[in-house]
């Protein structure tokens, strides 16, 4: 009625979807598929760890799909790399019935790595084979699947403050040496606003599904990163997590899951001396690992964990002992055969850039040792200022100086790394100054808007 319109547009509403795509070569004449990726782990549409071959293909389901998307590549004369992308119920399992065509993506995808892991093709030595006006290298019979493959999205940012992009200069960047870790960046590279905040792509291939997950979990706890927050713990929580270990994805598993998989557990009392040990210089034998006549060195730090502080002591007892004092708990450190242990737990490696020391385990704790006579009074935060977030691109002004504002109310809008952001009044308020203009670049922490302080307001 309202468009004066008869006709009815029904559309059918897939309850349990799945996102699974073909990956197609043509040159110019014919194609051929080269299987399929399931890539259902998503947030907010974004893909997060992929995977091939699907779990819980049978072959009349990927014969039907690979023959759509060879049609439809075809039809076109389509040269080089592309994706047909697939929306899929998995109601009822998959069903050679139940995929309908989403769109078709005309380049090499982020994903790919996974279908040159279990075809053993490389895809870009394909593409510029057929640029050169070469002929498809291999026929669809020539093709087939070894093993399974997982692909994982390694990003710096900040999942607890709600997956919010992050830039920072990676003071430390390393892999396991059991993964293929395909990246742009390298220790002593920043990761700015004006890109993709990827800082790689974690690749693994095994026999079998299962074998495949357990090298991706192995591989996630052996990435380090230093300088920036990352999604590792993240990726490592959705590896872990119960249901995709069965197989039993969706493109809803993450929203559901969303509070348990972003769930950041404390660190450890050892941790914590461990980390007081990098930031007083104990890791290694010196003159401050030495011993004093009577009673053991005493030396105290204060390292910031997340917003935390805790007070840390310590006794050097000779250079190969140590015993740590944090709140009411010990942790005793011992070095043998030149391997630390604190309270028998073997000491991982560690990374220090000033006073940012990061620990690599539980998929990297970052902690800062605060200098005492930098204690200004730890304020809790102004609420009166409102800061940017992140570096980005000041997209809106809202405030105007005089408007009275209520808590919540949207007073900016940043844009950093292909996202926009509103930035809210953390209370009511009078806007006393505005301190930036839309379409200003910003640093994080710069300084946008400012209230008037509450005993100044009428």
């Amino acid at each position: 009625t309202a468009f004066g319109n008869a006709d009815v547009l029904v559309e059918k509403f897939v309850t349990h979807p799945r996102h699974i795509e073909i990956q197609v070569f043509g040159d110019g004449t014919r194609a051929v598929h080269l299987f399929e990726r399931d890539c259902s782990l998503q947030r907010r549409h974004q893909k997060v760890i992929e995977e091939a071959p699907a779990p819980g293909m049978t072959e009349d389901m990927r014969a039907a799909m690979g023959a759509a998307a060879v049609r439809a590549a075809e039809a076109i004369g389509y040269s080089g790399a592309g994706t047909v992308e697939f929306i899929v119920d998995g109601t009822d399992g998959l069903r050679p019935d139940g995929f309908f065509f989403m769109e078709m993506n005309t380049r090499l995808q982020v994903e790919h790595p996974v279908t040159e892991a279990i075809t053993g093709i490389d895809l870009v030595e394909w593409q510029l084979r057929v640029a050169a006006g070469e002929g498809l290298p291999t026929a669809q019979e020539q093709l087939s699947i070894n093993g399974h493959a997982f692909e994982a999205r390694l990003y710096a940012e900040d999942v607890p403050a709600g997956f919010l992009p992050a830039t920072g200069t990676l003071s430390h960047l390393q892999f396991a040496p059991s993964i293929r870790a395909d990246s742009g960046v390298r220790a002593g590279d920043t990761i700015s606003p004006f890109y993709d905040p990827m800082i790689a792509k974690v690749v693994v291939h095994g026999p079998t599904r299962d074998i495949a997950l357990a090298r991706l979990r192995q591989g996630l706890a052996g990435c380090e990163v230093a300088g920036t927050v990352t999604n590792l713990a993240f990726l490592g929580a959705l590896a872990d997590h119960p249901g995709f270990a069965k197989g039993e994805i969706d493109t809803g598993l993450i929203a559901r899951d969303i509070d348990a998989l972003t769930a950041v557990p404390g660190p450890s009392p050892w941790h914590m001396a461990l980390a007081g040990m990098a930031a007083l210089g104990l890791l290694a034998p010196g003159p401050q690992s030495g011993f004093t006549l009577w009673a053991p060195l005493r030396r105290d730090v204060v390292l910031d964990e997340g917003g935390e502080t805790h007070d840390l002591c310590v006794e050097v007892r000779c250079p190969d002992r140590q015993r740590w004092h944090i709140a009411d708990q010990t942790v005793d450190a011992e070095r043998r055969n030149g391997q630390w242990y604190l309270d028998g737990h073997m000491a991982p490696p560690v990374a220090i850039a000033g006073p940012a020391i990061t620990v690599f385990d539980r998929y990297g704790l970052t902690f800062r040792r605060v200098d005492p006579l930098d204690q200004t009074g730890a304020a809790a935060g102004d609420d009166s200022l409102i800061e940017a977030p992140m570096p980005g691109l000041v997209r809106a002004l809202d405030a105007v100086v005089g408007q009275g504002v209520a808590a919540g109310d949207r007073l900016a809008v940043l844009e950093a790394m292909k996202m926009e952001h509103a930035l809210l009044a953390a209370r009511d308020g009078v806007v006393a100054e505005v301190l930036a203009a839309p379409d200003d670049q910003v640093e994080a922490g710069a300084a946008l808007i400012r209230l008037a302080p509450q005993d100044q307001e009428p």
